[in-house]
């Protein structure tokens, strides 16, 4: 339990600063959206969080590209026709999250970091991450959906946000180094390369 409520989150927000690093443009205006709500003079906070859109695209986006549940493991109650494949009652099937998210059947430019594929014109999130859309499970669907969903997507932009609004990061001798984004072998997805960066003060309080 401990594992999956602190492993997950930080890998995931793990992921989310690499792409950011990897995607400067994508930072500022992430950081310009934070300031606009937040100001300059106080810290981001949870109950920002709904009036931050982008930052919660930048999330998804995250989840969707690099799932830390990148396979869901189910038993069928009963006997069922998949496409063509009978599956008996109680057998284990795993369903491959990490494929789906990457999937250009349902994703244009799959393999693509861009948080602006969950906005609409009005800069609403059409998508939630709560097991309504199939194409996007990042805690799973149903009665055995994860159970720390709410707790992740508290912690999780929030975490990201303040990041994002106090420091910059500095990544390689110049500064202006690139992130690898090998992944590595293990349960909740995680960065084959540890991100080494140098957080660089700019919010004022901090200062």
């Amino acid at each position: 339990m401990f594992g999956a409520g602190t492993e997950t989150s930080a890998t995931t927000i793990e992921w989310g600063l690499a792409e950011l690093i990897n995607h400067p443009e994508m930072m500022v205006k992430a950081r310009e959206e934070i300031e606009s709500v937040v100001g300059k003079k106080r810290l981001v906070e949870e109950s920002d969080i709904p009036n931050l859109p982008y930052v919660q695209s930048i999330v998804k986006e995250t989840m969707r590209l690099h799932p830390t549940g990148p396979l869901i493991v189910r038993q069928c109650t009963e006997d069922c026709n998949v496409k063509g494949y009978e599956i008996p009652a109680k057998t284990t099937v795993f369903v491959n999250v990490w494929a789906i998210g990457r999937d250009p059947k349902y994703w244009e430019n799959p393999l693509e970091f861009k948080p602006e594929r969950f906005l609409d014109e009005e800069g609403r999130i059409p998508l939630d991450l709560k097991g309504q859309h199939f194409e996007l499970l990042s805690f799973g669907a149903g009665r055995r959906s994860c159970p720390g969903a709410s707790l992740a997507l508290q912690i999780i932009p929030t975490t990201l946000a303040a990041m994002i609004q106090c420091f910059e990061w500095k990544v390689g001798e110049d500064g202006k180094g690139v992130v690898d984004m090998e992944e590595g072998p293990g349960m909740a997805l995680p960065r084959a390369h540890p991100l080494l960066c140098v957080p660089v003060v700019r919010f004022p309080p901090l200062v």
